[in-house]
């Protein structure tokens, strides 16, 4: 592959990210009650006005991390938008409770009253994400301890007493392990760790070393399959939850394990992320008629029970975009770059916006646009942009330090 062809990569991404930039920052904030807008339509009317405290945090964490590492996206609209989303996350998310006030509500009123609280962590983990991200640019030590706070709590949830999400236990229910609350631990102590120094890492290696292998559990089928849950003692279950996988869940812990492989040197993780979090899943979740990484899959061939399991979303793309390119900076493989290259030829072809700006969410097996809104409950500033601002900086590096270990297309095709 031609250093011209890694060039072409970078300015498509640079362009893209500077348009969905520029689509949130034109259509998201809200400038009478602070915070954003995320039920956003294809050209970006507001058709919602809820407020979902996850899409909140995340857009503060994506603002801040731009603002904090990108000179072009240093700009005080962006700062300011940050610090109002912040604001109006200290004042509004936490809701009152026998625990005190610590539960974060899932979705609120545009001014901020609660409308409904979910039993699980996430409005919680990406409250942590975005005062964390934010404390970084603006300073502010008391931001930063109530983030470590709320991440205390977290912990004590997921490993010590589950009682405060307010989720009984049934009889006839059997305890599980889903992939996705170690994934998002482990995302936390990245960001709580990053550039900190050694007292922060070793605050929180634990906690990480808990998460890593509670993700490995997941690995199951002599290492062959990822599967989405498990017992809570690493077995696979029975049924259609026990067989479900999820592709992108399964390529962004191969690249969250990635990260967490630089940051303590460990070889054999790093080879494990690869081969079986990121190889094979997306090996086995690749549509091989119309192209695109299906939602779910069952790992024995059944008829995933989610409707959707066929549709092709936006977020995995991204996360196998992210997933490749790390791993071929890791390892200079030409047939990750290869993966890389199939993954970016099919989302820029289906999922950009011409016209509009920002990225569809949802495809059809086929690849036609089945639902043509921007962001809604689940998609908001986050997946898109993080892909993005990830995937220039590793191209950035690729280039700029590595031209001659570039592979050419005669290396690809003898070592396929």
């Amino acid at each position: 592959m031609s250093v011209q062809r890694l060039e072409q990569f970078r300015e498509r991404i640079r362009q893209e990210l500077d348009r969905t930039v520029d689509f949130w920052v034109k259509h998201s904030h809200d400038p009478e009650h602070g915070g954003f807008f995320t039920c956003l339509s294809r050209d970006g009317r507001v058709y919602d006005e809820l407020k979902y405290v996850w899409l909140q945090g995340r857009q503060v964490w994506m603002y801040c991390r731009l603002y904090r590492t990108v000179p072009r996206f240093h700009t005080e609209e962006i700062l300011e938008a940050a610090k109002a989303g912040g604001a109006f996350l200290r004042k509004h998310a936490r809701v009152g409770g026998s625990s005190g006030l610590w539960k974060c509500a899932f979705c609120l009123t545009r001014d901020g009253r609660a409308v409904k609280i979910q039993r699980t962590i996430f409005s919680e983990c990406f409250y942590v994400l975005g005062l964390d991200e934010l404390s970084r640019v603006t300073g502010d030590r008391d931001m930063q301890v109530e983030a470590e706070q709320m991440m205390e709590k977290v912990v004590h949830w997921v490993q010590e007493d589950p009682s405060g999400l307010g989720r009984p236990q049934l009889p006839g229910d059997t305890p599980s392990s889903s992939m996705a609350v170690p994934m998002m631990l482990l995302c936390l102590v990245q960001q709580l760790s990053e550039g900190r120094g050694p007292p922060t890492a070793l605050k929180y290696q634990r906690v990480g070393q808990w998460c890593v292998q509670q993700i490995l559990m997941h690995l199951q089928r002599g290492g062959m399959a990822v599967l989405e849950n498990v017992s809570v003692d690493g077995a696979e279950l029975q049924g259609c939850q026990g067989r479900l996988q999820n592709p992108g869940h399964a390529l962004e812990a191969g690249w969250f394990l990635l990260q967490y492989t630089s940051q303590w040197g460990l070889q054999d993780l790093q080879d494990t992320a690869i081969r079986s979090f990121i190889e094979g899943p997306f090996h086995s979740g690749w549509d091989p008629d119309h192209g695109g990484l299906f939602y779910f899959r069952d790992v024995d061939g059944h008829c995933p029970t989610q409707l959707e399991w066929s549709m092709k979303l936006w977020w995995p793309h991204c996360e196998a975009l992210v997933a490749f390119l790390m791993a071929y900076a890791h390892t200079r493989r030409p047939e990750l770059l290869e993966c890389f290259t199939q993954v970016y030829d099919y989302t820029f072809k289906h999922f950009p916006d011409a016209q509009s700006g920002e990225w569809f969410g949802y495809l059809t097996q086929e690849g036609k646009v089945v639902l043509d809104f921007k962001g809604g409950p689940f998609k908001g500033f986050f997946h898109v942009p993080r892909c993005l601002l990830m995937c220039e900086n590793m191209l950035d590096q690729i280039l700029g330090r590595d031209q001659d270990q570039v592979p050419d297309q005669d290396q690809v095709k003898s070592q396929n």
